[in-house]
Parts: structure tokens; C-alpha cells; sequence
């Protein structure tokens, strides 16, 4: 009798760690915030677009897109700022230019 009752406490402690951190996982998926940031530089020619991160997620983060995947760094690294110029100078280019 004791085992059932310590494998039923057990079920039911596991069920309520699995609920309690469902809407911290399901808003995190949806602000798509950053864990880990890249530390080498992407090079510029990789990068089609960038977004920054939700202002509700723990760390602010930038993330690159890439024809392959999508790759977060750190704002405050010194080469993000120059490929994010880099990157709207060529969407301003591109949208006059089609726009045209």
C-alpha cells in the first residue's frame, strides 16, 4: 500500500511541475527570445534580414536571418551595429529601386 501511495505522490508532483512551467515555455515560443548568443562574427554577405527580440524576453538579443537559419547576438557586440547598417542600407537600396 505504501508503494502505491508514494508512486501516486510521485504522479502527482510530476503533473504539477509539467503544468506550472507550460506558460512559461508556450510565451517564450512566442516572443522567440534568445537563450545563447553567437560569439563568432557572421559574415555580412549571410545575412538577408535581422529582428530584434521582444522587449519582454530576459535578455535583449538581435537575431540575424540567414538563408540557413537564425542566429542571435548580442546588441551590444561592436560589428552587430555596422551589419545592421549595413542590412537597412541594402533594404533602402532594394525597396527605392523597386519602387522606381
Amino acid at each position: 500500500m505504501r508503494h502505491l501511495m508514494a508512486l501516486m505522490f510521485l504522479v502527482i508532483f510530476c503533473s504539477l511541475q509539467l503544468t506550472s512551467s507550460a506558460p512559461e515555455a508556450s510565451n517564450a515560443a512566442k516572443s522567440k527570445c534568445c537563450v545563447k548568443f553567437s560569439n563568432a562574427m557572421i559574415p555580412l554577405r549571410l545575412v538577408k534580414s535581422y529582428y530584434r527580440t521582444d522587449s519582454s524576453c530576459p535578455k535583449p538579443a538581435i537575431v540575424f536571418e540567414t538563408d540557413k537559419r537564425l542566429i542571435c547576438v548580442d546588441p551590444e557586440t561592436s560589428w552587430v551595429n555596422h551589419h545592421i547598417a549595413k542590412v537597412d542600407m541594402k533594404t533602402s537600396t532594394t525597396t527605392t529601386i523597386t519602387t522606381v
